[in-house]
């Protein structure tokens, strides 16, 4: 995909299938280039509510339901699923879609799902760490006939992942903003980045630094795709009552208003470097603040 590129974020809480299958429809229709879900087994609000559906096989169904659009994850946490059983996993929904999926890997953050389940969390390092582990293991098993790995989380021995990707080169995102772990790790093993719910200034600014990392590890700044995940509401109002106990967190990310003030503000992030720009929606669906996205932003950047 060419940028700039749209697309959706869909969360998996609190809603149902027939209603998330409606609104992958209504988000393809509206000519959008990427729709993606995120994983999570409890309410990523600080509720504790564990209504919620399972990422891998709503991202299989997200690909067996649409045609055009690139369908993504933001992101698997590395500490839910061994990478060899997301490697697979992937490889196969690749297969179902016809060669649109894209895999994007994070640390986790909500603590409470990992306890409740007995998932190790541990420190904010670990999980990092895991997370590059992760990824070169994915890498490996997706490009590679036979891999071999041996770490501190996660060892491969003469693995194999067939079949293969339809793609030819299957995209893997690093989800974080993490400056001296995270980011240096994008540009090292992945194909792209992503940061929700922060400002178009913060967000070149660390782009700047995952351009600095890609340098001094001797990457092409280029070869590493730029997204970011904002929200869109009508007004404070609008914003306490979608995102609750997130809201203040989340404000710096968040589009507010309409029409020419939406294209503003997403141009604002689009002239600072971002190659993708990503409506993250969650339910209870707000289909109006999805077409007034639609009808403002894409004809404004050459897309819908």
């Amino acid at each position: 995909m060419s940028g700039p590129w749209f697309g959706v974020h869909t969360g998996l809480q609190r809603t149902t299938t027939a209603e998330l299958r409606h609104l992958w429809g209504r988000i393809e229709g509206h000519g959008f280039d990427w729709i993606s879900i995120w994983d999570h087994f409890y309410a990523a609000d600080g509720t504790g509510d564990p209504d919620g559906l399972e990422a891998v096989a709503c991202h299989a169904a997200l690909a067996t339901v649409t045609e055009r659009v690139r369908c993504g994850s933001l992101v698997y946490s590395a500490g839910f699923r061994h990478p060899a059983v997301l490697a697979n996993a992937i490889a196969t929904i690749d297969q179902l879609s016809g060669g649109r999926a894209v895999l994007g890997i994070g640390g986790g953050w909500l603590e409470a799902e990992y306890r409740a389940y007995g998932i190790r969390f541990g420190s904010p390092g670990e999980r990092l760490r895991m997370m590059g582990e992760a990824l070169q293991c994915v890498q490996l098993l997706l490009t590679e006939d036979v891999s071999d790995f041996a770490g501190e989380f996660f060892t491969l021995s003469q693995a194999r992942c067939e079949p293969k990707p339809v793609q030819d080169h299957l995209p893997v995102f690093v989800g974080g903003g993490g400056e001296k772990v995270t980011l240096r790790m994008a540009a090292r093993h992945a194909d792209g980045w992503n940061i929700p719910f922060v400002a178009a200034t913060e967000w070149a600014r660390k782009s700047q630094v995952l351009t600095d990392h890609c340098l001094d590890v001797g990457r092409d700044p280029a070869a590493v795709a730029r997204t970011v995940n904002v929200g869109i509401v009508r007004d404070d109002d609008d914003l306490r009552a979608q995102f609750g106990k997130l809201a203040e967190l989340v404000r710096p990310g968040v589009l507010i208003g309409e029409g020419q003030a939406l294209v503003d503000q997403v141009g604002a992030y689009v002239d600072a470097g971002a190659q993708g720009v990503i409506l993250a929606l969650r339910s209870p669906w707000d289909e109006g603040a999805l077409d007034r996205f639609a009808e403002a932003v894409l004809p404004a950047f050459g897309g819908g």
